[in-house]
């Protein structure tokens, strides 16, 4: 993404990214019997260190090869229309797969309230289906334990179960102290996250309900 005096909601206003670089650039002064333009030529150049800064140095605009290469990296792959998994806003995204592999994530400009804009969390959710740190495992800690364990993920499931239980039977209210039925428990929250679908929604409030759990919230409204 290239910025040329407009931020990436189209503002112009000083504050944004590319006016404050503009004010940057206002405010630096050539030495003396150096020229203003040989000064911009060997501060781009020095300040990126590449051969790319240098063709910025002179002028020259990158757009149309970072839109080649943009254009070379999703050649061939398929389009696929995502939301955001971060807040409630829900941004448009169009997935980008080769073979079932993902290349590219970028805001889908159909988006009739993003308009094709990211956030900074947005703009880097490739990284998290292509990341090195990404567990893949299921991670156990045991009670007064400092270090986690691999556990299979059926066990882990299991385990979950048990405890839901365990922790319903405890804290589970049928009556109130003058005899109103009540059938809930308190001992158990249910918090779900803001780009849970329909369905989901539905069996989750089946479920809680079912369950007597009480407090049941959604990270969309926090």
């Amino acid at each position: 993404m290239t910025f040329r005096g407009r931020d990436h909601m189209g503002s112009t206003d000083p504050l944004s990214r590319g006016g404050m670089g503009a004010a940057r650039i206002r405010r630096m002064h050539a030495p003396a019997g150096v020229s203003r333009r040989d000064f911009l030529r060997a501060s781009a150049a020095g300040g990126v260190g590449t051969a790319l800064g240098s063709l910025v140095g002179l002028g020259l605009s990158l757009d149309v090869a970072t839109a080649r290469a943009q254009a070379l990296r999703i050649k061939d792959a398929k389009a696929t229309p995502s939301v955001c998994p971060y807040c409630s806003v829900g941004c448009a995204t169009i997935v980008h797969t080769i073979d079932g592999e993902i290349v590219n994530i970028e805001g889908d400009p159909r988006s009739p309230h993003s308009e094709g804009a990211l956030c900074p969390k947005g703009a880097a959710i490739y990284q998290l289906h292509k990341n090195p740190n990404r567990a893949t495992k299921v991670l156990h800690r045991q009670p007064g334990a400092r270090q986690w364990e691999e556990v299979d993920l059926e066990w882990a499931m299991d385990r979950v179960a048990e405890l839901v239980k365990k922790t319903r039977d405890a804290t589970f209210v049928e009556r109130l102290a003058d005899g109103r039925l009540v059938n809930h428990t308190v001992g158990i929250l249910a918090l779900g996250g803001a780009t849970l679908d329909n369905e989901w929604n539905h069996i989750q409030q089946k479920l809680m309900r079912g369950l007597g759990v009480v407090a049941i919230e959604n990270q969309a409204r926090i």
